[in-house]
């Protein structure tokens, strides 16, 4: 592994159980999780073979199995895919993983073309691999069958200087103008001591990631987007179940908005496979 790879890998390993909960832990957290899992029901069908990439802990891989699919699931941390299968045991959806394996996104090619009917990349996997996403999104894209889909979400430059901005003006008084110029520029996060090691992206820098693959734009999201403010009034909105729902179907509407999809702390979005193999 390179020295960014490994710094990915051993804070993934370090956090363990912690990234169980980040879905879970706060109203705002939950719709994140309800905008992601939205999306899985909107394109994954039973009996899918799904490859599962960065899976983390298993809440994605207990929602695909319960939309019928049979996950691959693979994660650059050995740590996060020994929580996985304990999670999903515990749902009793183990019946539902083909395999289990430690894989960085980078070598997805590995497992040959057209071989699955979707790629789920939830939690950010092309934000830990820079430079190299263009070829990473492209593997992504060849692994699945024509007509296939991809669902990925990254983090959100924009959305999350928003969200942060207390965070990042301690980091600006404690770096420098210097560091979070680049930040602004770039959403490169790899010079900030002691930051989450990870690229952030504007939505015209998904366009062009996604521009060279034989794909096709079919969904786009922010995460999130009204639930990024006040955090009392969202909890407030959270204990009312007929106000919730009323509120989270707004907010999946309008996180779909164009002008919304810089908006949040992450963008999610999916691809279907266009091109046709020769006869």
């Amino acid at each position: 592994m390179d020295g960014t790879t490994e710094r990915v890998r051993a804070h993934f390993d370090a956090i363990g159980e912690t990234e169980w909960d980040r879905l879970a832990d706060s109203p705002r957290a939950r719709v994140s999780f309800e905008l992601h899992r939205r999306l899985l029901a909107e394109w994954i069908k039973p009996g899918d073979a799904v490859l599962e990439v960065g899976a983390g802990p298993g809440r994605f891989t207990i929602e695909l199995a319960r939309l019928g699919a049979q996950v691959t699931v693979t994660d650059l941390s050995s740590v996060q895919l020994d929580l996985n299968e304990q999670h999903v045991q515990h749902a009793g959806y183990q019946d539902a993983v083909a395999a289990r394996f430690v894989l960085d996104i980078r070598d997805v090619a590995q497992l040959g073309e057209e071989t699955f009917d979707a790629v789920i990349a939830y939690g950010g996997p092309l934000s830990y691999v820079f430079e190299d996403a263009p070829v990473a999104f492209g593997q992504l894209v060849r692994v699945v069958r024509p007509g296939g889909i991809v669902l990925a979400s990254v983090m959100a430059t924009v959305g999350s200087l928003r969200y942060f901005l207390p965070l990042a003006l301690n980091e600006l008084d404690q770096y420098g103008g210097v560091f979070y110029d680049h930040i602004v520029a770039t959403g490169d996060l790899r010079d900030i001591p002691g930051s989450h090691t990870c690229q952030m992206y504007r939505w015209r820098e998904i366009e062009l990631l996604i521009a060279p693959a034989p794909c096709r734009l079919v969904a786009a999201s922010a995460s999130n987007c009204m639930s990024l403010g006040d955090a009392d009034l969202i909890e407030r909105l959270e204990a009312d179940p007929e106000r919730w729902r009323w509120f989270v179907d707004w907010e999946a509407a309008l996180c779909r908005e164009p002008g919304a999809l810089d908006g949040g702390t992450h963008t999610i979005f999916a691809v279907q496979r266009t091109e046709i193999p020769a006869p």
